[in-house]
């Protein structure tokens, strides 16, 4: 894994599937046993419960739509100095999977006739600016929420917490070095989501987080997810751990800046993200029957993906907001995960199997949590017959490998107030058939499986997809690592 290069997302690998997954009952055939279902839960307990051991995880809440049943369950503590029970309705930081209640917004007003994905954000925002105008007055809604707008994603500065904060983020944003060409190149971009934010806000005439209260917290019933921790006073809320030494330790990075709120500022739980997947699963009704979006504004908020490659594992591309997540059977996952100070958490749904799983963890190491339970594909396994594409590792001669040595840089601006753009450097080196990532304590190694996809394979053995690019002249330009882009210098 390479140093600091993810900031709010999280690890997939490839895990070898239990037998039950490849039956005729996970494939959707006749209704589960209640046996069944029951041997199922026991084995997802029992892997939760090793993998928080394993990890060093204090807390973890689950909830799974499955056969037409709600399995919801904490697991833990929330807190190693002042411990109560997590359960399915402890509150986390969901990080960015609050970008696809963002995107949930927009198509809400895409539906009202007041959004149109097509139509460029500066007929929304007159005054948007950005290092490369040509690609400023271009841009359009669509690719501010898949993902391919191609300036620097990972803006992480904090404008305080006034209803100007995501106005002013939006303003500043012309410092934002251009990296690739607009809408030819997925590269994760949380500034393109601010903007989007700010779209919703200059439309509606209010807050961004006021909005995504009326059209989409309230309608579904999600009376105890919040973005302000003064307004959940009373909710049992998880506090975020490092883990030092293979012990966990409460961390002391909780704030989240509000200008980022439209990218990953979401508290929640379990149970209400469950509500708001089979949402999405179905016909689009709110808690009290009346329809929210229609079926067909969902269907296509899931639709025409951007561009291809991996966000550490291999995508179709991103819809609105929504990752396509490739499955060797040709079946669609939908799916987002988050991080942000000592919490992770990942977020999945299949339509096609009427399936869904949310999980929050407490801890800055829940990413593996993350890895065993979906990232790895053992829960589509188990509950959906559906598999990771294959990934077997195939050693390259030297001169192949010669292409992608060198040095690769990505930037950065790190949380608080704006300073500069930090600079990660990295060097690959050809050795043993694999590249060798050095500059990364880490020691990954990259392996290639298929052309320009490699297995990103860390000290702990934990698996991701990584994948390079190559530029108009047919060289190879970056590094797809977690979705960020690594550009090779030389």
């Amino acid at each position: 894994m390479l140093p600091r290069r993810r900031l709010m997302a999280t690890a997939v690998g490839a895990l070898a599937l239990a037998p039950f997954a490849r039956s005729a009952l996970a494939q959707g055939g006749p209704a589960a046993s209640d046996k069944t279902a029951d041997a199922l839960f026991r084995a997802l307990d029992e892997r939760i419960e090793a993998a928080m051991k394993r990890y060093h995880v204090p807390g973890v809440s689950v909830g799974i739509f499955w056969q037409g049943r709600e399995y919801l369950k904490g697991y833990g503590v929330t807190n190693v100095d002042h411990p109560l029970p997590v359960d399915a309705d402890t509150l986390f930081r969901i990080g960015s999977t609050t970008k696809t209640f963002t995107g949930t917004a927009m198509m809400r007003l895409v539906e009202q006739g007041k959004v149109d994905l097509a139509a460029p954000a500066r007929k929304y925002l007159p005054d948007f600016a950005l290092a490369d105008e040509t690609v400023a007055k271009s841009v359009t809604v669509r690719q501010l929420l898949n993902h391919s707008a191609g300036w620097l994603g990972d803006d992480y500065a904090d404008y305080g917490r006034g209803d100007d904060a995501l106005q002013r983020f939006v303003t500043d944003m012309k410092r934002l070095p251009q990296l690739t060409p607009l809408g030819q190149v997925l590269g994760y971009n949380n500034a393109a989501i601010c903007v989007a934010g700010r779209v919703i806000e200059v439309v509606t005439g209010k807050p961004y987080e006021t909005v995504l209260k009326e059209l989409v917290l309230d309608p579904l019933g999600l009376k105890h997810s919040g973005f302000f921790t003064d307004q959940l006073i009373g909710e049992n809320i998880s506090a975020p751990h490092d883990v030092e030494k293979d012990r966990s330790v409460v961390a002391n990075n909780w704030a989240f800046p509000r200008s980022l709120d439209a990218t990953g500022g979401l508290i929640s739980s379990a149970r209400e993200q469950l509500a708001y997947a089979r949402f999405h699963l179905g016909e689009g009704k709110g808690a009290d029957g009346k329809q929210v979006l229609s079926q067909q504004v969902l269907k296509a908020m899931r639709s025409n993906p951007g561009p291809a490659g991996t966000l550490t594992m291999e995508v179709d591309g991103v819809c609105v907001t929504l990752w396509q997540r490739r499955t060797a059977e040709g079946v669609p996952v939908y799916q987002h995960g988050g991080s942000w100070g000592g919490q992770k958490s990942d977020f999945f749904f299949v339509p096609d199997r009427q399936f869904a799983m949310v999980v929050l963890t407490n801890s800055a190491n829940g990413g593996g949590v993350l890895y065993e339970l979906g990232r790895s594909g053992w829960a589509l396994g188990q509950f959906c017959g559906l598999s990771n594409p294959p990934a077997v590792p195939k050693p390259q001669p030297p001169d192949r490998l010669a292409q992608y040595e060198g040095h690769y840089k990505a930037l950065t601006i790190p949380p608080g107030p704006f300073d500069k753009i930090e600079e990660m450097a990295v060097e690959l080196k050809a050795a043993d058939g694999v590249l060798r990532v050095t500059g990364d304590s880490d020691n990954t190694s990259l392996a290639f499986y298929r052309d320009e996809y490699v297995l990103a394979t860390d000290a702990q053995g934990l698996t991701t997809r990584s994948d390079f690019v190559r530029g108009p002249d047919g060289r190879v330009a970056w590094l797809r690592d977690g979705g960020r882009l690594w550009t090779r210098q030389g």
